[in-house]
């Protein structure tokens, strides 16, 4: 497997955009809400950094099942998801590829009532977006790629590197 982004070069975009969401939130409460389970090693990671009062939860949103590369329908359960209505939301994602899961999201999460929404993606895989829908904050640029490490996998594997690693 090689290697596309080092375990360094993560922790030093992590914490460069922690400091950019605490700039724009400036002391404002924010709830952080990660989709499972891809984003959960970037939100633990990410709310470390964050110099604001933080709410962390979760929702479980799938396309990819078993051994697959290719997304299918989209699967979503906001049952870990406390009342958000009147909050700073930040919606985590591991990665945009199509743009369904985050622009569904999104718009999930807005039907709500929630205060603001912003986003932010470990990973950008260009040329792959079906939805127009922009990132607040993106970590990385990729090609076209099957990537695993730093959260996402390949059939519940691979997930626990601390690199991203082209698996293609």
């Amino acid at each position: 497997m090689k290697t596309l982004i080092d375990e360094e070069t993560i922790k030093k975009r992590v914490t460069e955009i922690a400091k950019l969401i605490s700039a724009e939130f400036n002391g404002q409460p924010l709830t952080v809400v990660g989709v499972l389970t891809g984003a959960l090693i970037f939100v633990s990671d990410l709310v470390r950094h964050l110099n604001l009062p933080v709410r962390i939860c979760f929702v479980r949103a799938s396309s990819y099942r078993g051994e697959t590369t290719v997304p299918g329908d989209l699967n979503i359960d906001s049952s870990m998801l406390p009342d958000i209505q009147g909050r700073n939301i930040l919606l985590v994602d591991d990665i945009l590829d199509s743009g369904h899961t985050l622009s569904k999201l999104t718009s999930y999460l807005k039907e709500k009532g929630c205060k603001n929404i912003r986003t932010a993606v470990l990973l950008r895989k260009i040329g792959r977006q079906e939805h127009p829908i922009e990132p607040d904050y993106c970590g990385f640029e990729i090609p076209d790629k099957f990537v695993v490490g730093y959260g996402l996998d390949y059939n519940d594997e691979y997930r626990n590197l601390p690199f991203i690693g082209d698996l293609s």
